[in-house]
This record gives C-alpha cells, structure tokens and sequence, in this order.
C-alpha cells in the first residue's frame, strides 16, 4: 500500500508520480546523453514534453549528483560508477517520495559502493526520500540503512535495526552457516570461518 491505497488501486501514471523503481542495469547501450537520460524522469509529468519546471528538476537533479562536467557525454562511454549516478540523477528527476531500487550496488568496486551508498543515505537524511533497497551484502547495508528486512527461500526471516538484526544466532541461521560477528568502530560486521 501506498498513502493508504493498494498498489493495484493507482493508474501507472498517477503512480510513477509516488514511486520510481531502478531495476538492476547490466549494461546499457543506448545512443543518450546524460542530461536525456535523466530526462527521462520526467516522463510521467510531461510524457515528452518538457516544461520549464522539468528542466529544472533535470538541472536539481544533474547537480546534485554531482554530473554537471558529464552533462553532454554519451552514457556509452561512462564508467559503471558513472553511470549507476546517471540513473540515479533520472530517480532524482522523477521527484518521487518512496525509492526502490534493486541491486544499486550491482558491478561497483568498494570505493564507488560506499559513495553510492552514501548518496543514498543523503536522498533520507537530506531530500526525505524514503529509500528502500535490495541488497545482498549485510555488511554494507548494516552500516547505512535504518531498517533491515531478511528473507530466507523467499519468505520474510527477520525484520528490525542493523544493531538487532547483526546478531550471531540470526546471521547464522539466516546464511546456515557459522559466522563471526566483530565490532568496529561501533559497528558489527559478519565474516564467515
């Protein structure tokens, strides 16, 4: 449910003004510059047809991520941290409340994962976005998100804080296997033996 109406309830349009959903990129190969790529978010608005107030968002959105010196490249020619930006300049331009985004970390080295991770934190804790991400590495998510939901064969395991749910006897029967759990600077991570 969505401001209190099931999902099936909305019209796509009127939903893609709620919600945008960033499904995980592989690789892309498309003849588009960045700024209309992030275009693109725009489409529920104006379908095309760019107003003076989509321009703006696209501007906000093209600033904010910090593209403004890419503005006019092809993506075919970005590095996968470039671009993984790109598409999150485009969920930005959408202007949307609610986030989803699926495997955002998905074929970025650790420095370029912990700056994406960081963005994401700052769209919560600066724009009041709600972000919601599926993720497969704990402890990165540990360290970033408010809240963590687990699932286990495709069912809801536990729910809770990363400091609830970075327990040995949940991670190990979670993963089934016999995992360590550390603190560093305050935070726990799992490693496995």
């Amino acid at each position: 449910m969505i401001k209190d109406k099931e999902i099936e309830a909305w019209s796509s349009d009127e939903l893609a003004k709620e919600l945008t959903m960033l499904k995980q990129q592989l690789y892309y190969q498309m003849k588009l510059t960045v700024e209309e790529l992030v275009a693109f978010g725009r489409f529920p608005y104006s379908h095309g047809r760019l107003t003076k107030k989509d321009q703006e968002k696209i501007d906000e959105a093209i600033t904010y991520m910090d593209l403004q010196l890419f503005r006019n490249r092809m993506i075919d020619t970005l590095s996968g941290g470039q671009l993984q930006r790109v598409f999150i300049a485009m969920v930005l331009a959408q202007d949307t409340e609610i986030v989803l985004l699926d495997e955002p970390l998905n074929n970025l080295d650790i420095k370029q994962g912990i700056s994406m991770m960081k963005i994401l934190r700052s769209l919560v804790d600066d724009l009041g976005k709600t972000v919601i991400i599926v993720i497969h590495d704990i402890n990165i998510a540990s360290q970033f998100v408010d809240e963590m939901i687990a699932f286990k064969d495709g069912k809801v395991f536990c729910s809770g804080t990363p400091h609830h749910l970075m327990v040995k006897e949940i991670l190990d029967n979670l993963y089934d296997m016999d995992l360590i759990l550390d603190e560093i600077n305050g935070n726990r991570i799992c490693v496995y033996q």
